[in-house]
């Protein structure tokens, strides 16, 4: 990791955490009672969308006043040759024109909105999701004077290139879900992968120069994000150093529009695409076969339900390694990143620690330990981390982050990493400290023993270990004994469901074929 540590803000912005977590909290005050909460975001994100874009066209227009000798100068040239900036942005849509409007504002505003994208067409159906204007049952859903103490409140920050860090956005969102995840339900953490979780991802991950970097659940594109301020903490803005590429798929339309809109804001060229990745992915080879990266990060819905016949019918060939449980996907995602993986390439995604245990110790046939073992036998494994209890916001259930590599260079072994007790007690969930997440990538990174901490462990015992993964069976951290999670226990009780169902079935096809009516 060299001299520079796992920051989890970073950024030498002015706008500071604090100020930034107050400043969108009275936002979301002057919208209180007129927008359920969980629907903050989608009103607030796209005003600091705007905003940003705003205040980045006028530092833009600053830059080439000093170049062409005067503002009017700068402003002629721009009106002749959008190109000269990254984006043009009309004068009836930049902040001052918005900011002292009175009247008609939520009118005006879409009007905005759909401007910009008319405009600049990368932004079309990213800026202009929402319709401020628009009404249910003949109310306005947030009327203008709520609008207007909004914008007002959004308007009091500067956020250019020198005001606030590149992911202002995302720190946006990141607040916002944290915030009101509570009336989101479960839903909010499938789009929200607690941001130093994904920043340890992105350092074992570690992208090179002129990699492919796919996140086939890509929410709000944090993961992609984290994997290209690693990339940038690492070699800058070196024209010498080929960058990387980034491809995503959201299944979410807003989702998805915020996803673009983090990628723009980080002026990163991402490959994003709306649908659903296991029925229908998206980014594919000229063929018509499943496209191939060099690096997968992904926080996939945990025990997500598909039928079976998602994998049985699968004409791309991903499933190759068994079919999981109707009840639970895991594995089918696994299957999936795994199948997207060029011959030298890597992956982690974070799962439910259950994913790495499920199956292993029971009598009969589990088909996760199944899949677990073909995995393992063929030696693509390369580590398991298991994360601390509650860091999420749809569960409390603690995760591990496992990874793979299809070129490995410690063959036939696996590290486990137990660390599950390097936590910092927060509210309302915990979180890992950036000396904990330093620890974990030195571990990883020297591939390292260390007492109640981690353990190399060989094919063979994990194979006398009915292929279970998980780092707390190898790596005690000497305190009280594991229980299975909740969690756990009900998705190993469906699969138990699932198996006796089918031996019912094919007991009475058998006692028909006999002659006997079950």
């Amino acid at each position: 990791m060299g001299k520079k540590s796992i920051n989890t803000y970073g950024g030498n912005g002015k706008l500071d955490i604090g100020t930034l977590e107050g400043w969108l909290w009275e936002a979301a005050c002057k919208i209180r009672g007129e927008v359920d909460a969980p629907k903050y975001k989608d009103y607030i994100l796209p005003i600091i969308f705007v905003k940003r874009l705003s205040d980045v066209f006028e530092d833009e227009l600053r830059k080439l006043a000093k170049e062409y000798g005067s503002k009017e100068n700068a402003q002629k040239l721009v009106e002749k040759d959008h190109s000269l900036v990254r984006f043009y942005i009309p004068k009836k849509t930049r902040w001052k024109a918005i900011a002292t409007k009175s009247t008609g504002i939520g009118e005006y505003m879409t009007d905005a909105v759909r401007a910009i994208a008319r405009e600049n067409p990368k932004l079309s159906g990213v800026v202009d999701i929402v319709d401020f204007n628009d009404t249910t049952a003949g109310q306005r859903v947030i009327s203008d004077d709520k609008l207007k103490s909004l914008i007002d409140v959004l308007g009091r920050h500067r956020l250019g290139l020198e005001d606030v860090e590149p992911d202002i956005l995302g720190r946006a969102y990141e607040y916002l879900l944290r915030k009101f995840a509570e009336g989101s339900g479960s839903s909010a953490g499938e789009f929200y992968t607690p941001r130093e979780v994904g920043i340890l991802m992105a350092h074992l991950l570690d992208p090179k120069p002129g990699e492919k970097v796919y996140d086939p659940t890509c929410g709000s594109g944090g993961l992609l994000i984290k994997s290209h301020l690693r990339f940038r903490e690492k070699h800058g803005k070196d024209p010498k150093v080929a960058p990387l590429k980034f491809y995503g798929q959201e299944i979410s339309h807003n989702t998805y529009a915020l996803s673009r809109m983090n990628c723009f804001i980080h002026d990163m060229e991402a490959d994003i695409r709306l649908g659903d990745t296991m029925l229908n992915p998206k980014h594919l080879n000229n063929d018509g076969s499943l496209g191939e990266f060099d690096c997968v990060t992904a926080n996939p819905m945990w025990s997500q339900g598909f039928d079976m016949s998602v994998y049985e019918n699968d004409s791309y060939e991903r499933f190759g390694y068994g079919f999981p449980p109707s009840s639970c996907a895991d594995w089918g995602w696994i299957q999936h990143m795994f199948a997207a993986l060029n011959d030298n390439g890597r992956m982690a995604v974070v799962l439910d620690s259950g994913s790495v245990s499920r199956g292993s110790g029971n009598q009969g046939s589990s088909r996760e330990r199944n899949i677990r073992r073909n995995f393992v036998e063929n030696d693509f494994v390369e580590a398991v981390i298991l994360l601390p209890d509650n860091l999420f916001y749809n569960t409390s259930a603690p995760a591990v982050i496992i990874l793979f590599n299809k070129n490995k260079s410690n063959k036939e072994e696996v590290l486990l990493i137990n660390a599950s007790k390097l936590f910092e007690k927060g509210r309302p969930k915990n979180f890992i400290s950036d000396k904990a997440c330093q620890k974990v990538h030195r571990l990883f990174s020297k591939w390292k023993e260390e007492e109640h901490a981690s353990k190399i462990v060989k094919k063979e015992e994990i194979a006398n270990a009915d292929f279970s993964l998980s780092p707390s069976r190898f790596v005690t951290d000497g305190s009280r004994e594991e229980l299975l999670p909740l969690e756990e226990a009900v998705t190993l009780f469906k699969e138990a469901e699932e198996e006796r169902t089918e031996a019912v079935r094919r007991l009475e096809r058998l006692l028909r074929a006999l002659g006997f009516e079950p």
